[in-house]
């Protein structure tokens, strides 16, 4: 049974780790872009940035949180 759980564990961190990677790429990388390109101010684009690279992070520590379920 413990050899379900923790695979099962293991694919949930998975999940929430890919989640906060995709949210800092595309929350980082899109308004970084439109600065560039002149579509938004940089300050608009830093604290957007700034918020998801915070979400993607917490993200991140919620998936380093759900491997301390696994069961030796």
């Amino acid at each position: 049974m413990s050899l379900v759980h923790n695979e099962q564990t293991k694919l949930t961190a998975t999940l929430f780790n890919g989640i906060a990677i995709a949210a800092v790429a595309v929350g980082t990388i899109a308004p970084g872009t439109a600065a560039l390109l002149g579509t938004a101010s940089p300050t608009v684009a830093l604290v957007t940035g700034t918020i998801w690279l915070t979400i993607g992070s917490l993200l991140h520590l919620g998936a380093r949180r759900v491997l301390r379920r696994l069961i030796e």
